[in-house]
């Protein structure tokens, strides 16, 4: 990665790198994307990937449903128009 580039990021991110960081980072952030290039180059499978169970998408159906009377679980609670009151939020 060019320094120039590496420079602008630190910028963007606020971050004060000294020239020996920005040497170093730009160097680093190369070497990373080199290897990156290497794994985009490797041949892809068609068998199993990492995980060789087979993921699907187990979800019920979602049912919607009251299960407990609300005026139950309000008559104990300080209400306004079987509204709960919280705090203001600043």
């Amino acid at each position: 990665m060019d320094r120039e580039t590496v420079e602008r990021v630190a910028k963007t991110a606020h971050l004060a790198l000294s020239e020996d960081e920005l040497d170093r980072y730009s160097r680093d952030l190369g070497e990373i994307l080199d290897y990156f290039r290497i794994l985009d180059e490797s041949p892809e499978g068609d068998g199993f990937g990492v995980d060789p169970v087979e993921i699907a998408d187990v979800m019920r159906e979602d049912v919607p449903g009251i299960f407990i009377d609300p005026y139950e679980l309000l008559k104990d609670m300080k209400t306004y128009d079987n509204y709960v009151r919280g705090p203001k939020l600043l």
